[in-house]
């Protein structure tokens, strides 16, 4: 059976490579674990000094986290779903303070769980071939593995955008937008990785030398209108305002959010006051497990996934908008997330 984490030593690189090509690398519980065990060796390891983070074959980077097997384990017993997003969001923080810098390549899908292992990296490699997104109101859940610490950081109300609408962004979208650091070529990606790997104290600078101009980033175009449309915080309101819009865009965002479950998505406008909010990363760890925790009991998220990536239907049947107080509620602290 061929391994779905790959992690060699190239020089003095520690090289994370994500290897389920059929499921556009999307991570499951083995990975999870996997990855924590590498980085934990590699934490103390004074050869490594770099970590690369790409993937094998495939027009994926990391399409996200396994949902549909999370979904079924739902079916059998609870627990098992939530031991997936505990280690993840352990993961997620060990990434996030992790003492050794990290370049992750983000060439191709990178959605989901696949931000959550990108956007902790000090450097982040887009490329022409980059399709960025958080999905997650799409299935009833959220953008989660820090994404409101990562989206609500975003100029002006790009955060409450891509949130609710799981638009995708081109690599000149994340090069504009922050959430890359570099625009690369993918065909430059293997040049960069061997470079570092030899002298990884120039890590900046080589990709610096190996970065072209960026193209044109459509979203640019749309943010007066972002702005004013998601400057609210309640779903109701950035709907109407879309709807007042006399624009073919507006009107076909304002679909694509109404096809969304109505919950998640109050549930993710909230997420981006609360997150601001959490002095430290393991605060908002902390807070999204709880939520995510909600969110897998509540019927969307079950629906969700039937509907869009086992049934194949798109004919999700939502739930009513429920109260958003109830999903913020601490957990016991027998039941609360913690770090390694």
């Amino acid at each position: 059976m061929t391994d779905t984490i790959v992690s060699p030593r190239v020089g003095a690189a520690g090289c994370l490579r994500l290897n389920r090509p059929k499921a556009l690398h999307s991570l499951d519980l083995a990975m999870v674990r996997r990855m924590t065990q590498v980085l934990l060796a590699w934490r103390d390891d004074p050869e490594v000094r770099i970590v690369l983070i790409d993937h094998a074959e495939g027009r994926g980077f990391c399409a996200g986290g396994d949902v549909v097997t999370i979904a079924r384990a739902l079916e059998g017993h609870e627990q098992a779903a939530r031991a997936f997003f505990f280690e993840e969001y352990r993961l997620n923080h060990l990434m996030y303070t992790f003492p050794k810098p990290g370049v992750a390549f983000m060439d191709g899908v990178t959605m989901g769980g696949g931000v959550g292992i990108a956007c902790p990296c000090r450097y982040r490699v887009a490329t022409e071939r980059t399709v960025f997104a958080m999905p997650e109101t799409a299935i009833g859940i959220f953008p989660d593995v820090g994404g409101g610490r990562y989206l609500s950081r975003l100029r002006g109300r790009v955060a409450q955008y891509l949130a609710l609408t799981s638009a995708r962004l081109s690599g000149a979208d994340c090069k504009a937008l922050r959430l890359a650091t570099h625009y690369l070529p993918s065909d430059a990606l293997d040049e960069a990785k061997a470079r570092i790997a030899a002298d990884p104290f120039r890590v900046e600078a080589i990709l610096d030398e190996l970065s072209v101009a960026v193209p044109e980033a459509p979203v640019m175009a749309r943010l007066p209108l972002i702005d004013r449309c998601f400057a609210s915080d309640d779903l109701g309101t950035i709907l109407a305002c879309l709807d007042a819009e006399d624009d073919g865009w507006a009107a076909e965002t304002a679909a694509a959010i109404r096809a969304k479950s109505p919950t998640a998505c109050a549930v993710s406008l909230r997420m981006l006051v609360e997150s601001p909010k959490q002095p430290h990363f393991v605060d908002e760890m902390r807070m999204e497990y709880a939520l995510m925790v909600r969110m897998i009991a509540f019927p969307d998220f079950a629906e969700g996934v039937r509907a869009l990536l086992i049934d194949k239907t798109g004919d999700p049947a939502w739930q009513p908008l429920a109260d958003t107080d109830s999903f913020f509620e601490p957990l016991a602290p027998i039941d609360a997330w913690s770090p390694l």
